[in-house]
């Protein structure tokens, strides 16, 4: 990291109105760009096994462990739909933003694959756009999905020695602005009132949402550090907030919901069998709903943007082969994809910063958010690897 950013600021790599470190950056930003930064995912055979290296670099993980999950990807031919959604997300974003009269370029870089992270910021560099808003295609806070991106922002600067010039500062989680959660309302809505016309008694009814799972340690350590979060830190807390505002709003628009219970259930767990991560399965969950009187689950992807591999492996193959073997009727509800409420919700996040939104002004709808703007000292630590330099946060 320069000495600049190690002297003059306490958050790296920040636009001025963010770099002392304020929890809502409220003054106006001149941002020149704006920064998609995805997951990344192979798009061939021969991109699977370099790919999933990416993913686990430094973990010592050897390609015949790679393989048992690589298998995932080669069912789809080696592809990931990940990329696809994220061009997909990219020409919706500047659509919208054209459409609002907002004069902004769209880079899309990946954490994991091309286009990289290093290639956007590059890129964005070389057009003399060197102040630059990243959106993030992950909603909620821990070390995954809100740090490693912080992470690898600083990471590219320093790699690519424009560190010196270009800043980057980070959209807020947005785990339960309107325009991420309004398509998990209308899923389970439509999932509730197509389980019932076909005869189902809503407390017969299972409602699952479910996120990736995530290591308990790395759980705990979520959010900023001065905000008792409960059991499983702010990961766990944000998505349970959102759950219940999601079926109390249902309730709302079918009264029926009322009676459905509602549980969230974690997936896609990748780590050693030895290493405790947040439970229950949703497979062990689904077995066990006949011996609770269900006859239907919904199947709510709440931790996810896009019907990517997690959601189309784990939750259209794996969750639903296990309510067909539990006798369940099985509806997995939509992710936000690039739906009009959550490009529109983004670019209303774009110009919270773009204005300088007073946090009082911010749509939110738990009592949990707004988050904030800029990261606490400590939040979303990785136990295992420590810190690394990150942008959009004040250093530890």
């Amino acid at each position: 990291m320069s000495a600049r950013n190690v002297t003059a600021a306490t958050v790296p790599f920040a636009s001025q109105p963010a770099a002392s470190g304020p929890e809502f950056v409220e003054t106006p930003v001149a941002y020149d760009g704006i920064l998609l930064a995805g997951f990344g995912g192979p798009e061939g055979q021969e991109d699977v096994i370099p790919f999933l290296r990416n993913v686990t670099r430094g973990r010592g993980i050897p390609d015949e462990r790679l393989e048992e999950v690589a298998h995932h990807y080669r069912h789809f031919g080696g592809v990931s739909p990940i990329n696809a959604q994220n061009r997909a997300l990219k020409a919706a974003l500047e659509s919208e933003l054209a459409r609002r009269g907002i004069d902004l370029p769209v880079y899309w870089g990946n954490r994991n694959w091309a286009p990289y992270l290093s290639d956007a910021v590059t890129e964005a560099s070389a057009s003399g756009d060197t102040t630059l808003l990243a959106f993030a295609t992950s909603a909620y806070s821990s070390f995954s999905s809100c740090r490693q991106y912080r992470e690898d922002f600083a990471r590219v600067l320093d790699e690519t020695g424009l560190g010196e010039t270009v800043t980057i500062d980070k959209i807020r989680p947005f785990y339960d602005h309107p325009g991420f959660v309004t398509s998990f309302v209308e899923g389970v809505r439509d999932a509730i009132e197509g389980f019932t016309a076909d005869g189902a008694d809503a407390s017969t009814i299972q409602v699952l949402f479910t996120t990736h799972s995530v290591p308990t340690d790395d759980a705990l350590r979520s959010g900023p550090r001065d905000v008792d979060w409960g059991p499983g830190g702010a990961y766990a807390a944000q998505h349970e907030a959102v759950a219940a505002w999601v079926m109390s709003r249902v309730a709302e628009l079918v009264p029926a919901a009322a009676d459905v219970p509602w549980e969230l259930v974690y997936q896609s767990r990748s780590g050693p069998a030895s290493q405790p991560w947040l439970e229950p399965d949703i497979c062990d969950v689904i077995e066990e709903l006949p011996a609770r009187g269900r006859t239907a689950v919904a199947v709510v992807p709440l931790g996810f943007v896009s019907d990517h591999m997690e959601v189309l492996w784990d939750l259209d193959t794996e969750a639903k082969d296990a309510a067909a073997e539990a006798g369940l009727a099985f509806v997995r509800t939509p992710t936000p994809g690039v739906s009009d409420s959550f490009v529109a919700g983004i670019v209303d996040l774009i110009q919270e910063r773009l204005e300088g939104r007073p946090a009082a002004d911010r749509a939110h709808v738990t009592a949990l958010g707004p988050a904030f703007d800029v990261c606490r000292p400590g939040c979303c630590e990785n136990i295992r690897a420590g810190f690394k330099p990150a942008a959009a946060g004040i250093a530890p």
